[in-house]
C-alpha cells in the first residue's frame, strides 16, 4: 500500500502537494518532511517541477496557478500552522521570519538602485522593531557572517559592484538574517564555478547549523546532493520517483530513473565507478561511451498513461504503461514509485548503454 512519511518533529510537513495551471497538473501529489538542521534535496531533470514545488512552499507561485494539499510549518512541538490557503498578509508575515527563499538568480533578487546593506536592513525592519542603526548593524554582521570581505564598506555598495559569488552570498544573508526555521534554496549555485559553489553551500551549511534551520535545496547536481544533503527526493514529471536518506538512495537506488541519473555521472577524480564522463575508461584502459537515459521527459500536457517514465525505461513492462506506481516503502525511510523496484540493477551502467540496432 502507498505510504506517507512520518511528520514526527518536522519543521515543515508537506502532504499531497499539487500545483496546476488550469486543468493541467504540473506537481502531482508530493509528500515529504524536513526536520531541524536537515537538508532535503529536490532533484530531477528540467521541467520536473522542482522550482514550482519550492515556490509553492512559500505561496510564491505565478499568477494562474492553483494549489491543493497541505503545507504545514511548525509553530511549536506538536503544533503546526497551515500555509496552504493562508491569506496573503499571513504569508507575507511568515516569509523571511519563519520561512525564506534563496532564489536562483541573485542579481534579479536584489534591487539595483539601493545599496545591499540598505536592502538587508529593510528586511530586518520588516519583521522586527529595530531602529535604522540597529538594523544596519545587523545587516553588516550578516554580510560578514556569509564571508563578504570588508562587510561595512560592502554594505554601502550596489549589487552590480559585487561579484557573482558575493551576490549569491548576499542573497543568502538576506534570506537568513531573521533566522527563519526553514530556508528554501532554488538552484543557489547555478552558473557558479566549482570554487564558488563550495563557498555558497558552505555558507548555507553554516547558517543552518547556527540557527538550527532546515534547508530545502533544489538542484540537478547529484554531486552536490551526495556531499551536502541528508535526504533526497527525486522528481520526474511532477511526481515523486524516489525518496530517502541520501546515502541509501544514491548508494542503492531502487528506481530506474534514479539509477539512470547516477549512471550518467562521471566518477570522482577520474576513478572507475558506476558512471563515467563523456567517455569512461573500461578495465582495459579503453574509453567507453557515457550511459544516458534515452528520450526526453514528457510535457505536462502529454503525460503517458501509467508510469510517466515508462516510455524511457529499459525495465518497463505492460503494467508500467497502464498503472501509476507507488510510492512504496522499501527500506528505512526509503520510498520508491516503481513496479519493478526490486529488479533494478546497480550500477546501472549497462542498463542505459545504447544498444546497437
Amino acid at each position: 500500500m502507498p505510504v506517507a512519511p512520518s511528520a514526527t518533529d518536522a519543521l515543515l510537513s508537506v502532504r499531497d502537494l499539487r500545483v496546476a495551471f488550469g486543468a493541467l497538473e504540473v506537481v502531482r501529489g508530493l509528500s515529504f518532511d524536513v526536520h531541524p538542521r536537515e537538508v532535503l534535496a529536490l532533484v530531477g531533470e528540467s521541467g520536473a517541477g522542482k522550482s514550482l514545488t519550492a515556490r509553492a512552499l512559500l505561496g510564491m507561485l505565478p499568477r494562474g496557478t492553483t494549489t491543493s494539499g497541505s503545507v504545514r510549518l511548525r509553530d511549536e512541538p506538536g503544533s503546526y500552522a497551515e500555509l496552504m490557503g493562508a491569506t496573503r498578509p499571513t504569508l507575507a508575515a511568515l516569509r523571511g521570519r519563519r520561512i525564506a527563499l534563496v532564489p536562483q538568480d541573485a542579481l534579479s533578487a536584489l534591487s539595483p538602485v539601493h545599496p545591499v546593506g540598505d536592502q538587508l536592513a529593510a528586511a530586518v525592519r520588516s519583521v522586527t522593531g529595530l531602529s535604522r542603526s540597529q538594523a544596519r548593524a545587523r545587516a553588516v554582521a550578516a554580510l560578514d557572517r556569509v564571508g563578504i570581505p570588508d562587510a561595512a564598506s560592502k554594505a554601502r555598495a550596489y549589487p552590480h559592484e559585487y561579484s557573482g559569488g558575493m551576490r549569491q552570498r548576499a542573497v543568502i544573508a538576506m534570506a537568513t538574517i531573521n533566522e527563519p526555521d526553514v530556508v528554501v534554496a532554488d538552484e543557489p549555485t547555478t552558473a557558479l564555478d566549482a570554487e564558488l559553489q563550495d563557498q555558497v553551500l558552505r555558507v548555507l551549511g553554516e547558517q543552518r547549523e547556527a540557527v538550527g534551520a532546515a534547508l530545502v535545496l533544489v538542484t540537478h547536481d547529484l554531486g552536490v546532493v551526495r556531499d551536502h544533503t541528508d535526504r533526497v527526493l527525486v522528481m520526474y514529471a511532477g511526481r515523486q520517483v524516489e525518496q530517502g536518506p541520501t546515502h541509501r538512495v544514491l548508494d542503492r537506488p531502487r528506481a530506474p530513473y534514479t539509477a539512470g541519473l547516477l549512471a550518467s555521472l562521471p566518477p570522482a577524480d577520474g576513478e572507475d565507478g558506476p558512471a563515467g564522463g563523456p567517455h569512461r575508461r573500461g578495465g582495459s584502459g579503453r574509453r567507453r561511451r557515457l550511459p544516458a537515459i534515452p528520450g526526453s521527459p514528457p510535457a505536462p500536457d502529454a503525460l503517458p498513461p501509467g508510469c510517466a517514465f515508462a516510455p524511457r525505461c529499459p525495465l518497463a513492462e505492460d503494467r508500467c504503461h497502464r498503472e501509476e506506481p507507488g510510492p512504496w516503502t522499501v527500506g528505512d525511510g526509503h520510498e520508491v514509485s516503481c513496479h519493478r523496484w526490486d529488479e533494478v540493477p546497480y550500477p546501472a551502467t549497462e542498463l542505459f548503454l545504447e544498444r546497437p540496432a
